[in-house]
């Protein structure tokens, strides 16, 4: 079975050829449970999302802030595993056809074997994997199981990363590279970070993949800030905390589906 690295290349592309960055939602799996996730992926994707990032919940977690963090403890508590993980994969691109990749930490991966990793997340029709802690040098064992399986391997840089370190990542990555737009965690913000601009010029200069820029957005003139020198505009913490803030599943739910046709707007530079 082969992943869907192919619609994922091709969605981003067709947003391009639209004259617009793509948006890129990040919501966590088993929040705030298995199948209120699941309505919620498909709710971003219906409200004009163009690819998703299905978050694999972690105990220890090095890039996310608070919001995204206590979402992750509510989908712990309530006892996510990774085979909830690839339902969630599995049942969101069955009923939208959207690309729909993993934000995992390594450990889990690591735990549960690469091989047996992959091949699960190709069957469920997973388009890749984004691996926010897996350093490049150390990558080669997924990368060849990625490969084999027809998954993305998405790599995170940071203005901190210096040009050479750029192409190195970008020579080993697919699907896209993922620009986190500061040196810091998962937030909303209340603007996004200058750096941005100059780190999707340096990443290009290494790479044609597209470059998706995330951390920080959260309102549709931010995200249409971005879309004006990025491939994709990666939105998580405001569709999280919409979901925190709602009073129940079903208006959690219907703020993702809003929130997603404001930032959706926002890319297309309707505000």
């Amino acid at each position: 079975m082969s992943g869907n690295v192919r619609l994922l290349s091709d969605t981003l592309a067709a947003a391009k050829a639209e004259g617009r960055s793509a948006l890129i939602a990040y919501l966590p799996a088993g929040f705030p449970t298995v199948d209120g996730g699941i309505e919620a992926v498909k709710a971003a994707l219906d409200g004009g999302a163009d690819v998703v990032e299905v978050g694999l919940p972690h105990s220890d977690p090095v890039l996310d802030g608070p919001v995204i963090q206590t979402a992750d403890d509510i989908a712990l508590r309530g006892g996510v595993r990774i085979a909830d993980v690839m339902r969630t994969v599995r049942e969101a691109h069955a009923a939208t056809g959207a690309p729909i990749l993993v934000m995992t930490y390594w450990n889990p991966v690591d735990r549960y074997g690469v091989e047996r990793f992959t091949a699960e997340l190709a069957e469920a029709g997973g388009a890749g994997c984004i691996l926010p802690d897996l350093p490049v040098q150390e990558s080669a064992l997924w990368r060849e199981h990625a490969e084999k399986h027809g998954l993305a391997t998405v790599f995170v840089v940071a203005p901190s990363s210096k040009d050479e370190r750029l192409a190195e990542i970008t020579a080993a990555g697919s699907g896209f590279v993922y620009a986190a737009s500061l040196m810091g965690v998962t937030g909303t913000r209340a603007s996004v970070s200058s750096q941005a601009e100059d780190l999707v010029r340096r990443t290009r200069a290494t790479t044609d993949t597209p470059v998706c820029v995330g951390l920080g957005v959260s309102n549709p003139a931010q995200a249409a800030e971005v879309a004006r020198f990025a491939d994709g505009v990666i939105v998580g913490s405001a569709f999280v905390k919409r979901m925190l803030d709602a009073p129940d599943d079903a208006a959690g739910v219907e703020a993702v589906r809003a929130l997603a046709g404001d930032l959706a707007r926002g890319v297309r530079g309707q505000v």
